[in-house]
């Protein structure tokens, strides 16, 4: 009951609002279902779906709610029903659900029909997503890195789409679709790095720098952003978005002190082996040991391999498979290929998985 008076109550407020303001919201009414809610869960170092020992497999596909009728979109359009259809049931899929997929290119109003479609696609084929609210590098969001200053604070204040601040966007996102059946969880930020910005492109490494106070912002962050989330959807699981390496407010012991947030239920780790060889990077090992003294799963949320005019298409497969039963092997708790896109381009060298890429028949 609480949860529908929450929904309820937030209705009325967008109307007022929207009244008020003269902002016009098409698509508010929030969706509904009557279909089942997949339950994911941890035990330790586990995940569990419906009770049961669950080791997703599948992709990151970042560009799922571009939709040139309504957005300005974030890479090419899928169709998602060819997309979630060609998977193996109860499939893990990562996308990006960035404040600006929810406002019309043509008149700047508010839509949610794009990212609904994501949800209801999913649920029909019986898949499971795992949305990402921001970018930590501004990508498709704005274009503008996420600071120290963004994560002190300004993430509560700072305008950052038609929606207000990153804060009102995670409030309205995580309101409309807590309840959505496909929906395993939530990622606040995709590689969060609290840098100090020394010029306008905030570029790596010249143009930034990192604070000595950058490990306590982050740690902080998360547990602000953990409890806004919590507070609303207390259901689903809250995923770290962490890179996993030696970033900025991450590095060495600050990975271990983020993973012991209460706003971070699964750690993450994005493995972009060097030499695609090599069994397994050097730091994953590492990772995967911290979450298991914070009692925590270690999803790799992120595994890519470069392949097309550097690498045939049908070696990457086998060394992504290779990658992924590594990470199992080592105790890690899933594995997301980067990335699916419907237009691959395979006379250059890319992360491209398009559609037929012998790694398809490999995710089961």
């Amino acid at each position: 009951m609480r949860r529908a008076a929450a929904g309820d109550l937030f209705v009325v407020v967008v109307a007022v609002i929207a009244l008020a303001v003269g902002v016009v919201v098409r698509g508010d009414d929030r969706p509904t279902t009557t279909e089942p809610v997949a339950a994911v869960t941890v035990d330790s170092t586990r995940l569990l779906l419906d009770g049961e020992p669950w080791w997703p497999v599948g992709y990151n596909a970042y560009q799922l709610t571009t939709d040139w009728s309504l957005n300005v979109g974030c890479g090419a359009q899928v169709n998602l029903d060819e997309y979630f259809g060609a998977l193996p049931a109860r499939s893990l899929t990562r996308f990006a659900l960035l404040a600006p997929s929810t406002v019309r290119s043509d008149d700047g109003t508010i839509d949610y029909a794009a990212a609904d479609a994501v949800f209801a696609a999913a649920a029909r084929h019986d898949q499971l997503v795992l949305p990402v609210l921001a970018s930590g590098d501004g990508a498709c969001d704005g274009e503008t890195v996420k600071d120290i200053d963004f994560y002190r604070g300004q993430w509560r204040t700072r305008q950052a789409s038609a929606h207000g601040s990153y804060a009102d966007w995670v409030r309205t996102a995580v309101q409309r679709w807590h309840d959505a059946p496909a929906l395993v969880g939530w990622t606040a930020v995709g590689e969060p790095e609290p840098v100090t910005c020394l010029d306008a492109a905030c570029t790596a490494p010249s143009g930034r720098t990192c604070a000595p106070d950058a490990a306590e912002v982050l740690r902080t962050f998360y547990d602000d952003v953990g409890a806004l989330i919590d507070e609303i959807d207390p259901d689903h699981l809250i995923f770290a978005g962490l890179l996993g390496g030696d970033q900025c407010g991450s590095a060495g012991p600050a990975y271990a002190n983020l993973g012991a947030s209460p706003g971070i239920d699964v750690l993450e780790y994005h493995l972009y082996p060097t030499d695609a060889l090599v069994p397994v990077d050097a730091r994953l090992p590492a990772r995967i040991e911290i979450a298991k003294d914070v009692h925590k799963p270690l999803l790799v949320a992120e595994v890519g391999i470069e392949a097309g005019s550097c690498r045939p298409l049908a070696q990457r497969a086998d060394l992504l498979r290779a990658q992924i039963d590594t990470a199992r092997d080592l105790g890690g708790a899933g594995a997301l290929v980067w990335s699916y896109v419907p237009d691959p381009r395979p006379s250059e060298c890319t992360y491209d998985i398009g559609p037929g890429d012998p790694l398809w028949p490999r995710l089961n």
